[in-house]
């Protein structure tokens, strides 16, 4: 995995825990910058891509929310970073910022605290659902890469090593990235990794900077075997002349590489893509090839954002009817990876 190695690193004085400390030390080189409030950074030098390679931002996350989820999860938990080392054409946290670095909370324990405090309040046994029939999941990659964040710090392993002992919460997060470490954490089947898969030749215009397809399909059994619960993400879904034959590719793919075990209990999940305007007029200065795919207007509509963003999605009949397409394709070629939700 392509690891970052910033040239800056800003940083807060309340993130300089020991686990703060210890990342400054991985970076000795770099010019270490105090600033008051980790979203709020100095004018920064670089594109997209640039600034993402080049920044890193030491953080203490302070509002500690779990929020609703009911799809990938039960709760987001806290955020243990925002950002991302891939510069995906799609990505929806990079929406409201013109850049986005990677910013690591180093506050872990406060975080997981606060997940503890939280599922301590839900209803015990818990009522099974499609997140999971016995424990409350909790997302804690809804805005990070968590193969990435392993990568920076401990907080990922103390973070798996939490859900481990706890009685009552799980983990998931979707990931584009293969990082060998993670193998040696240990999860015991209490943290689900969900591989996001785009079929190859889309994925490599659109997934920037991120792990090839052959090497996250290549992952999946080693991280079953490693004892992760591991789930796959077709996320997200584009559609394009030749997008079904593409995607059977994927899927045949899929079903050679799987362990038979793993095929009794993997299941998957299914977004069609939203994208976004002011992320397409950006991108049309650093990656316009890829805008060629995701912003076809002729067959997208608008929808204004909870955040007050113009988002487009595709239009609502021809989506139900790929969607129904897509479910056919499923069933025929890897009917043992059930679709836990798609939209």
């Amino acid at each position: 995995m392509h690891k970052l190695n910033p040239s800056t690193v800003f940083y807060t004085p309340d993130a300089l825990n020991e686990r703060g400390k210890n990342v400054l030390l991985t970076y000795p080189d770099a010019l270490h910058q105090e600033i008051k409030q980790h979203n709020r950074l100095p004018d920064l030098d670089g594109n997209h891509y640039q600034v993402k390679s080049n920044v890193l931002v030491l953080g203490r996350l302070k509002t500690m929310t779990c929020r609703e989820s009911g799809r990938s999860s039960d709760f987001i938990s806290p955020s243990l970073a925002n950002g991302c080392l891939g510069a995906c054409a799609y990505c929806y946290v990079d929406r409201n910022k013109p850049v986005n670095p990677i910013t690591l909370f180093t506050n872990t324990e406060e975080i997981l605290a606060a997940v503890d405090k939280h599922v301590q309040k839900q209803p015990w046994p818990k009522l099974p659902n499609q997140t999971h029939a016995r424990f409350y999941t909790y997302d804690i990659g809804c805005n990070s890469d968590v193969s990435v964040d392993a990568s920076l710090s401990n907080s990922v392993q103390a973070t798996i090593s939490f859900f481990r002992q706890h009685p009552k919460a799980f983990a998931t997060f979707a990931t584009k990235f293969v990082n060998q470490e993670m193998l040696t954490y240990d999860p015991q089947g209490k943290t689900r990794i969900r591989y996001s898969l785009l079929p190859n030749r889309v994925s490599k215009l659109v997934d920037v900077r991120t792990d090839s397809l052959e090497k996250r399909l290549a992952a999946i059994n080693d991280f079953y075997l490693a004892g992760y619960d591991v789930h796959v993400n077709f996320s997200p879904v584009i559609v394009y002349e030749g997008w079904l034959e593409d995607y059977r590719e994927l899927f045949e793919q899929l079903n050679q590489v799987v362990h038979p075990k793993l095929k009794k209990q993997m299941s998957c999940e299914v977004i069609f893509l939203t994208h976004n305007q002011w992320q397409h007029e950006h991108n049309l200065s650093i990656n316009p090839k890829a805008e060629e795919l995701i912003w076809t207007p002729l067959v997208q509509e608008t929808k204004q954002s909870q955040f007050g963003g113009i988002n487009v999605r595709y239009q609502y009949q021809l989506k139900a009817q790929w969607i129904s397409e897509f479910r056919k394709l499923q069933q025929e070629v890897i009917p043992w990876c059930e679709i836990r939700y798609i939209f």
